[in-house]
């Protein structure tokens, strides 16, 4: 290998760990620094059990000066996103804002990352969560670090159960509910720009849910290659980035640093084929290191903070937890926030929360998160946590961006698909009709570059390639529209290729198609709202059946049209197997049906 080599590939990794890392990766407040004698910051080592291995944790203890065993305070937890650690700018900056407001605060590396050793296992509550309880233990008083060192200045609710919330994004999100799951002792959490289902986040299908609530399918969907890759060439580089790891650290199933489970998943995705056997291991993987497989155990109250700019983990994935801890009588709110993984992240719209100026006190999202650590942790229970769902309004600049309701808008507007290629109104006026596409061998549909939101590079428009694609477009709307929430579609598709192959026992057989729904200006501009598509893959094409498209919040205004797409492909997915053409009928009685959530 040339000397050159080695060099590129550490900058690979590092622009992909950026990348990644970016939701966590924001500048410290300004506000103060331990030599201001605000609090200090200790370095500790703690080895814990993480499912039945010891795995030693590297952490930082910031505690408030004045807090001591007679004045004690109540704790925050945190840790970082994939890729980062207890150093990077967000997670070091999280435990400061922290304890600049009284809080002790102990922020530590995840597992696989940084300092900390044993292999990535992607938040799976009886290990990640497993070792977050015995940092708790620390906080607690019922454990000491490596070196001895203990805390007796943390409030407690009783003997050995200290008062902690936890808060963090993306990956440092997750592991919130994975230790909820694990320790009741945990008061209080605020999981931001996380997934439900990592099932649904890299392999998503929006039809045939398991649950009405949920986003979840038994039928696996369209493997998001770009956004994996890059997690996965980040977990894999981690010898490079964290020189003399601890041998704990090792993988399996030939991975450097995943565990078995992990590698295996990767290994199937990228053959492109879904066997029964080897998928029915895959979704069980997935969900077991996810919330959808142990939220009913989770009883901690927690303010769920999404972003609508986010392609990885979308708006329907906090909506499916959001659900499910509500049903269970678990305190749940919800806040629907600009940026997300896809843009926006180190440099947030203005007035939005942005750790790297320290302002939780002036941006709307860090004043919710204060009231809720107030409210949960602080005991102070006249406070006001805020409405039950909030979202941000990129058309409603200052101090009225956010709108809020007492939960997210229901289904409220029908549109018909007609066979003239118009979205109407009524029933009665849908054309009769008939039209086709065909998939090509490669992509022929554009709607992101993964990555390059998040680190700002360009990324070409959203195209669609004539003839692979199938459109539908309403009359100009006479007044302003806003869509708050995910639209679905009913649709009927007929494929007589895909019928002969689709009960193979093989799912790669399977018809794939892609929803969407662009705004078109008066002027003929097309806008993709953040990019998002609905990647499908139909159990049955000889049946109905009903997509769930991206939650948005977009407002369309008057003069603008709304279109809905199907697309053969989409090039940041695979997609079909083949070749296989598709005809959309329409008569009056019976056609295609978009629903939206429209708020008045």
């Amino acid at each position: 290998m040339s000397r050159s080599r080695p060099r590129l590939l550490a900058l690979a990794v590092g622009v992909a760990t950026a990348a990644v890392a970016a939701p966590l990766a924001l500048a410290a407040p300004a506000q103060a620094t331990p030599e201001d004698g605000q609090f200090t910051v200790t370095a500790l080592k703690f080895t814990v059990d993480a499912g039945g291995t010891s795995c030693t944790v590297d952490a930082d203890l910031y505690r408030p000066a004045g807090v001591d065993a007679d004045h004690t305070a109540p704790a925050v937890l945190t840790t970082n996103g994939f890729g980062g650690s207890k150093a990077d700018g967000s997670t070091d900056a999280t435990a400061k804002a922290f304890a600049e407001r009284g809080y002790v605060a102990l922020a530590y590396s995840g597992l696989g990352f940084g300092k900390t050793g044993c292999p990535i296992s992607l938040d799976d509550p009886r290990i990640d969560g497993k070792a977050a309880s015995g940092l708790i233990d620390f906080l607690a008083g019922t454990r000491a670090a490596d070196d001895g060192t203990t805390a007796d200045f943390v409030t407690k609710d009783g003997s050995g159960d200290p008062r902690v919330g936890m808060i963090g994004g993306s990956y440092g999100g997750a592991v919130q509910m994975a230790t909820a799951s694990q320790d009741q002792r945990v008061d209080a959490l605020v999981p931001m720009i996380t997934w439900h289902d990592l099932a649904y986040s890299l392999d998503p299908n929006n039809t045939a849910r398991t649950t009405p609530t949920g986003v979840s399918s038994d039928t696996p969907g369209a493997y998001k290659y770009q956004w994996t890759n890059g997690f996965f060439l980040i977990g894999e580089a981690q010898g490079l980035l964290n020189p003399s790891l601890d041998p704990s650290r090792l993988g399996g199933a030939g991975c450097l640093h995943f565990v078995s489970g992990a590698c295996e998943t990767k290994r199937l995705l990228d053959q492109k084929r879904y066997p029964a056997d080897r998928t029915a291991e895959m979704l069980a993987f997935a969900r077991g290191a996810s919330p959808v497989s142990y939220l009913r155990t989770v009883k901690a109250p927690t303010l769920l903070v999404q972003g609508q700019a986010d392609s990885l983990f979308n708006l329907n994935e906090a909506t499916a937890t959001y659900k499910t801890l509500k049903a269970q009588g678990t305190e749940t709110k919800m806040i629907w926030q600009s940026w997300g993984h896809s843009g926006g992240i180190t440099d947030p719209a203005a007035g939005e929360l942005n750790l790297g100026e320290g302002n939780l006190e002036t941006s709307y999202v860090g004043k919710r998160i204060l009231a809720w650590f107030d409210r949960y942790l602080q005991k102070e229970q006249s406070t006001d946590t805020g409405p039950g769902f909030a979202y941000y309004r990129d058309w409603q600049p200052g101090q009225d961006a956010y709108a809020t309701a007492r939960k997210p808008p229901a289904l409220s507007q029908e549109l018909y698909l007609s066979g003239d290629g118009k979205l109407v109104d009524n029933r009665a006026k849908v054309a009769r009709g008939s039209r086709e596409y065909r998939n090509w061998l490669i992509p022929t549909s554009h709607s992101e570059s993964s990555l390059a939101g998040m680190i700002g590079l360009p990324d070409p428009a959203p195209r669609d390639t004539k003839g692979t694609y199938l459109d539908w477009t309403s009359e100009p709307l006479a007044e302003a529209t806003d869509v708050v929430g995910a639209p679905e579609a009913t649709l009927k598709v007929v494929s007589p290729k895909t019928e002969r192959v689709q009960n193979s026992g093989d799912a790669a057989d399977k018809l794939v198609l892609f929803a969407k729904l662009y705004d078109i200006a008066p002027d003929g501009s097309k806008t993709l709202v953040h990019r998002l598509v609905a990647p499908v893959r139909v159990p049955d094409v000889t049946r109905k059946f009903t997509v769930t498209l991206p939650g948005i919040v977009h407002r369309y205004e008057k003069g603008h049209r709304l279109q809905f797409v199907v697309a053969a492909s989409d090039d940041a997915y695979y997609g079909n197997k083949g070749v296989k053409p598709v005809t959309v009928t329409h008569t009056p009685a019976d056609t295609g049906v978009l629903r939206l959530p429209v708020v008045r």
